[in-house]
C-alpha cells in the first residue's frame, strides 16, 4: 500500500476585529479597502478561487454601508461560491454573552447569508474566542454544522499569541472529536501553529524554500492525516493577490505536496477521510486549564465591568422583555410582531459582542462608542417593550374585579421568567389627565390637576380578591407626558400622579398579575404634592426614616426593585397599610409588620441576617439551621496586569475590610422589605509606582514585572445596600464604590464554610462543574473563572450561591472554607497583548456600582433549585397601567403558558420569523434526564420539536400538555402553533 501524498490545503481569510488597537472607523477605513481589493482580485483573477469571510456577516453591513454601489458585484461572488460567508453575525467571546445571545448570533447570521440566496458556510468557527463554552458541540449540532475550528482551549498561547512548543496538551493531534455535556460531538480542528500558519506565502524561490520548509514541518508535527492546514491570513491581514503565483513557486519546490488554494470543505472532506483510529475526544470547556495559566485571558472577565453591566441589562431588556411580551401582545391582543426591529436591536448590540470589544480589551475610543451601542440597542427594546404592554393593559377586563371601584387607578405587573416569582417594585400612576386641547390655558389645567381630591390617607392597593397589600404611595404632583397616536398628530397632556411602591407576591411565570390602587374614602385629608404615606393596620411609624424603593427602568420606561435611592429627612406619614381583605383568612392575614430583628438583623421566613461591626454580615438558612459567618468582606490588592491579564505585585498581601469598623444604619423598614446601609471610608494605595511606567513601555511580559504599589494613599468610599425582601430567599447586595484609586482590583469575599474540592459555575446552557484546584502545569498564583449568573460551592449539608448581573468574574479560593470571591472592579491602564496602547479610561475612576445576591440552600445549585433564583435576578419587572373599570378580553390575572420540569431552565420566549410559531427553549442543567410538560393557555394547532435555528422538525401533535424526554445536559426547543 503506497502512502498518501501530502496536500496542503491554503485557506485565505482575514481574522477581522472590527474595532480593537484601532476606533471603529479606522478599522472600517481598512476593511473598504481590503474588501474593494478582494472584489477586484476575484474579477481580474480567475486563479484566485475562494476567500473565507472570517464567519461574520456583519463584514458585508460594514462594506455595503460605504459601498452600497458594489452589492451586486458583492453578491455575485457570493453566489458563485469564491467568498464564503457566514454562519455568524459577530465573532462573539462566548463566556461574556448570554445563551440566547449566542444562539441570535447564529439565527441572525444564518438569515443574512440567506439573503444572498447562498447556502451558509457551515463551519463551527472560533479562530480567536478567549476560551470555548462546553455547549458549542450541541449548538453547532443543532444548526447542522458537524465541525469547530478554533484556536484557543487546548493548547498554550502566550504573549502576542505566540504557540508554546511543548506537545503536552490534551490532543496529540490538531484534530480531535469535541463532545458537549449531552453527548453531541463535532470534529475539533484545532489552528496548532494559529491561524496565520500560511500568510504572505512567497513567490520568491528562496525565500519560499526556508518558508515552506518550517511551515510544512511545523504542521505535520500535529496533523493526524497527510492533509495539512494552511490559513493565508491573519489580524486584519491584506488579501494577498498573488498567491496563485506563490502557489505555483510552492509547487516547483515541493513537487511531492499537492497545494490547493480551496475552502474548509474541501479541507474537512478530505481529513475525514483519513482519520486514525486513536483520535482523541476532549469534552466540555476549552479553557487552557492544562498551562501555566497565564494565557487564558480569563481577566478579560473583569476589565471595564461597566460595558459587561451594560451588556447584561441590553440582554435582558431584549430576551426578558422585548421578546416575551411582544409574543404576549401578539398572542392575547393581535398586536403585529416586530420581527424587523428585534433584529435590528439584537445586530446593534451584538455589535458590541466581539471578544476585543465586550471583553474590555480595547483602546478608550472603543469603549466609548460601545456605550452608545448599549444605548441604541436599550431604546429600541425599551420602545418594543412599551408598545406590547399598551396593547396588552388595553385588553385586561379590569372591569370585571367587583371589589375595584371607580376613582382609582389599576396597575398590572408582568413576570416573564419561567418560574413564579415575588419582588418589590415601584410605579408611578396617572389619577387623572387633562389633554392641552381641552383647556386652552395650561395654568388653568395645572391648577384644576393640582385640586383634584387624590385622597392618600386611607387609600389601599388591593389585588384581584380585595386582599389588601402593604404599599408606600406618594402623591407626585403635576407632570407633562404625552401620547403618539398611530392615527394622529402627538397628544400632549398634564396629568396628577401617584407612585406607588410595593411588593407582588406569587406573580405567575410568563404571565401577570393586576392590582388597584384606591383612594382613601371622602372627606379623608387631600394629599400635597411630596406627601407619602405607608401603613399597616395599627402601627405608626410616624418618625421611621425613608428610604426610597426601586428605582425606574429609564431605558423602558417600567420600574423594577433594581437600585435603592435614599433621600434622607422625610419621615412616614401615619399608619401602615396591611389589613386583610378577610380577617379570618389566614392566607389572606397582614405580613409582619417589620422585618427587622434586632439593630443589626433582619429576617423573613428563608433567610436570618446579622451585620458585624465591620459590615460583614451572617447569614442563616432557617430551613437547614446553617449559619453562612463572615460574608461581604471587601478585597483590595494591586494590578499590574493589564486589560487581558490580572497580576499582582510579588508579596504584596491583600488589604481587606474584616476588622474595620463600618456606618451602618437603617434606611428602610416596611412590612415588604428592610434595608441596611454600610459605609466604609477606606484608604487606598494611590496607584503604582512610577516604575511601573517604564515597565509598560518596555513591553515587559506580565509574569516578569517588579512593580509595586506606591506609598501614598486615596480615600475610597464603599456605600453597600443590604436589603431583604418579605418572600425573598437569598439577601440582595448593591455596592457603590467610590474609586479614586489605580492598578488595583476589588473583590467581596463570601465563605461558605466547606471544604471545596470541585464547584458549580452557570455557564452557556449549562452549569459548570469544574475543580477548584487547577492543573499540575498551572503556575499563575490566581485562579479567577468565567461565571455568566452564578457561582456555587455545596456539599451534602450546606451551599451558597452568589449571583451578579454582568459580574462574570469569581474565584473560588483555596483556603479550605470555599470562599467565592466575586470581582466588583478592575483598574488597569493598558491594552496589553502586542504593542504599547495606553487605556487611562480601563482605570474606570469614579463612581461604580454592582448588584449582586446571596442564597443559601442544601445540595448543588441545580438540585436545590437556587439556579432559579439567580435567573431571576437577571429578569427585570415590567408594570403597565390598564384602564380601571375598562371591559376586555383579558382576565386581571393570567399565565400565557404553564410548564413544569425538574432541572429545567427557561432560557427564552419568543416568535420564529417567517410563520410566527410561538418558540419555547430549555435548558436541561443537570446530568442526568428529565422531562417536560408544557401547558399553553391558548388554543393552539400544533406543536413540534424544533432546534436552536428554530425550524419546525418532528410534528408533537397533542404532546405538548404529556410529559416529553429531555435527555441529560439536552436544549430543547419546542415550536407552537396557533
Amino acid at each position: 500500500m503506497t502512502a498518501q501524498r501530502t496536500t496542503a490545503h491554503l485557506i485565505s481569510h482575514t481574522h477581522w476585529d472590527r474595532e480593537w488597537y484601532m476606533s471603529y472607523e479606522r478599522h472600517h477605513v481598512r476593511l473598504i479597502e481590503l474588501m474593494d481589493t478582494l472584489l477586484d482580485t476575484f474579477d481580474l483573477d480567475p486563479d484566485y478561487r475562494t476567500f473565507f469571510l472570517d464567519g461574520q456577516t456583519i463584514i458585508l453591513d460594514d462594506y455595503l454601508q460605504v459601498r452600497p454601489e458594489r452589492a451586486e458585484q458583492l453578491a455575485r461572488h457570493i453566489r458563485e461560491g469564491r467568498l464564503i460567508i457566514g454562519p455568524w453575525y459577530i465573532l462573539q467571546d462566548e463566556f461574556l454573552t448570554s445563551s440566547e445571545a449566542n444562539v441570535r448570533n447564529l439565527q441572525i447570521g444564518h438569515q443574512d447569508a440567506a439573503r444572498y440566496g447562498s447556502v451558509v458556510a457551515k463551519i463551527g468557527y472560533f479562530p480567536d474566542s478567549f476560551g470555548n463554552i462546553g455547549q458549542a458541540p450541541q449548538l453547532f449540532a443543532q444548526a447542522g454544522i458537524d465541525n469547530a475550528f478554533f484556536g484557543r482551549g487546548v493548547k498554550p498561547t502566550g504573549f502576542n499569541n505566540q504557540v508554546s512548543e511543548s506537545a503536552s496538551f490534551e490532543s496529540p493531534y490538531s484534530e480531535m472529536m469535541w463532545q458537549a455535556p449531552d453527548g453531541s460531538s463535532v470534529l475539533g480542528i484545532l489552528f496548532a501553529n494559529w491561524y496565520n500558519n500560511g500568510m504572505e506565502a512567497p513567490v520568491d524561490p528562496e525565500e519560499a524554500r526556508s518558508y515552506w520548509a518550517k511551515r510544512l514541518a511545523d504542521a505535520r508535527r500535529f496533523a493526524s492525516t497527510p492533509y495539512l492546514l494552511f490559513m493565508n491570513g491573519c489580524d486584519h491581514q491584506p488579501v494577498q493577490t498573488d498567491l496563485p503565483a506563490a502557489l505555483e513557486t510552492a509547487r516547483a519546490l515541493h513537487p511531492d505536496v499537492d497545494f490547493v488554494h480551496g475552502t474548509f470543505e474541501d479541507y474537512l472532506r478530505a481529513v475525514r477521510e483519513s482519520l486514525p483510529d486513536d483520535l482523541v475526544t476532549i469534552q466540555g470547556e476549552l479553557r487552557s486549564q492544562r498551562t501555566d495559566g497565564w494565557g487564558t485571558l480569563v481577566n478579560t472577565a473583569s476589565s471595564r465591568i461597566y460595558l459587561k453591566q451594560q451588556n447584561q441589562h441590553g440582554q435582558a431588556l431584549l430576551e426578558r422583555g422585548a421578546e416575551p411580551l411582544a409574543a404576549f401582545a401578539k398572542l392575547g391582543a393581535g398586536r403585529a410582531y416586530p420581527h424587523h426591529l428585534l433584529t435590528y436591536a439584537w445586530k446593534t448590540l451584538m455589535q458590541n459582542h466581539p471578544h476585543d470589544s465586550i471583553c474590555g480589551c480595547s483602546v478608550d475610543e472603543v469603549h466609548r462608542e460601545m456605550s452608545t451601542r448599549f444605548a441604541k440597542s436599550a431604546e429600541v427594546a425599551g420602545a418594543i417593550i412599551d408598545d406590547s404592554l399598551a396593547a396588552i393593559a388595553s385588553a385586561i377586563d379590569t372591569a370585571s374585579v367587583p371589589v375595584w371601584a371607580d376613582g382609582g387607578a389599576a396597575i398590572t405587573v408582568f413576570n416573564t421568567s419561567g418560574w413564579s416569582r415575588s419582588g418589590v417594585m415601584e410605579r408611578e400612576l396617572e389619577v387623572a389627565r387633562i389633554y392641552f386641547g381641552v383647556n386652552p390655558s395650561l395654568p388653568d389645567i395645572i391648577a384644576e390637576l393640582a385640586a383634584l381630591p387624590v385622597r392618600i390617607e386611607g387609600s389601599r392597593l388591593l389585588d384581584e380578591q380585595g386582599g389588601v397589600i402593604p404599599a408606600r404611595v406618594e402623591d407626585l404632583g403635576v407632570h407633562f407626558g404625552y401620547e403618539l397616536p398611530r392615527d394622529r398628530f402627538r397628544q400632549p397632556y398634564m396629568a396628577r400622579t401617584i407612585r406607588v411602591v410595593f411588593e407582588a407576591v406569587d406573580v405567575p411565570a410568563l404571565g401577570y398579575r393586576t392590582y388597584a390602587w384606591e383612594p382613601g374614602a371622602e372627606g379623608t385629608p387631600n394629599a400635597t404634592p411630596g406627601t407619602e404615606v405607608e401603613r399597616e393596620a395599627g402601627l405608626d411609624r410616624e418618625s421611621a426614616p425613608l428610604a426610597a424603593g426601586a428605582a425606574g427602568d429609564r431605558a423602558t420606561g417600567q420600574f423594577a426593585v433594581n437600585e435603592i435611592s435614599v433621600r434622607e429627612g422625610v419621615p412616614l406619614a401615619s399608619a401602615l397599610l396591611a389589613a386583610s381583605a378577610n380577617a379570618g383568612d389566614a392566607d389572606a392575614a397582614a405580613p409582619s409588620r417589620s422585618l427587622l430583628n434586632g439593630p443589626r438583623g433582619m429576617a423573613n421566613d428563608y433567610v436570618s441576617v446579622t451585620v458585624r461591626e465591620d459590615g460583614s454580615f451572617d447569614l442563616i438558612d432557617r430551613a437547614s439551621g446553617q449559619t453562612y459567618a463572615g460574608l461581604g468582606i471587601y478585597e483590595d490588592c494591586g494590578d499590574i496586569g493589564n486589560e487581558y491579564v490580572f497580576r499582582q505585585p510579588d508579596g504584596e498581601v491583600p488589604l481587606t475590610t474584616a476588622g474595620h469598623a463600618a456606618s451602618i444604619r437603617i434606611i428602610e423598614d416596611v412590612p415588604y422589605r428592610a434595608v441596611f446601609e454600610i459605609v466604609h471610608e477606606w484608604a487606598l494605595p494611590r496607584g503604582a509606582e512610577a516604575a511601573f511606567e517604564a515597565e509598560k513601555r518596555k513591553l515587559i511580559y506580565v509574569p516578569e514585572r517588579a512593580s509595586r504599589r506606591a506609598d501614598e494613599a486615596v480615600a475610597c468610599r464603599i456605600a453597600t445596600r443590604l436589603s431583604l425582601e418579605a418572600h425573598g430567599r437569598g439577601v440582595r447586595i448593591q455596592s457603590e464604590i467610590v474609586n479614586e484609586a489605580k492598578d488595583h482590583r476589588i473583590r467581596m469575599l463570601f465563605p461558605a464554610g466547606i471544604q471545596a474540592g470541585h464547584h458549580w459555575a452557570d455557564s452557556i446552557f449549562e452549569v459548570a462543574r469544574r475543580d477548584t484546584e487547577p492543573a499540575e502545569e498551572w503556575i499563575n498564583p490566581s485562579n479567577c473563572q468565567h461565571m455568566q449568573t452564578f457561582a456555587s460551592v455545596a456539599d451534602e449539608y450546606r451551599g451558597l450561591t452568589v449571583a451578579g448581573k454582568g459580574l462574570h468574574e469569581y474565584e473560588v479560593l483555596r483556603d479550605g472554607q470555599g470562599t467565592i470571591a466575586l470581582t466588583l472592579l478592575r483598574s488597569v491602564s493598558e491594552l496589553g497583548d502586542w504593542g504599547d496602547f495606553p487605556t487611562p479610561e480601563a482605570q474606570c475612576l469614579g463612581v461604580q456600582t454592582a448588584e449582586l445576591a446571596v442564597f443559601p440552600h442544601v445540595g448543588g445549585p441545580v438540585e436545590s433549585g437556587a439556579y432559579a433564583e439567580a435567573y431571576n435576578l437577571q429578569t427585570p419587572w415590567f408594570t403597565a397601567q390598564p384602564a380601571l373599570r375598562q371591559s376586555g378580553a383579558l382576565p386581571p390575572i393570567r399565565q400565557w403558558v404553564a410548564w413544569e420540569g425538574a432541572a429545567l431552565a427557561l432560557t427564552s420566549v419568543k416568535l420564529a420569523a417567517g410563520n410566527d410559531d410561538l418558540m419555547l427553549r430549555w435548558a436541561n442543567l443537570s446530568a442526568g434526564p428529565t422531562s417536560l410538560s408544557v401547558a399553553p393557555s391558548f388554543a393552539t394547532r400544533r406543536a413540534f420539536a424544533s432546534n436552536i435555528l428554530e425550524e419546525r422538525l418532528t410534528p408533537l401533535e397533542g404532546e405538548t400538555a404529556a410529559a416529553l424526554p429531555v435527555g441529560p445536559a439536552k436544549i430543547v426547543t419546542l415550536a407552537i402553533e396557533y
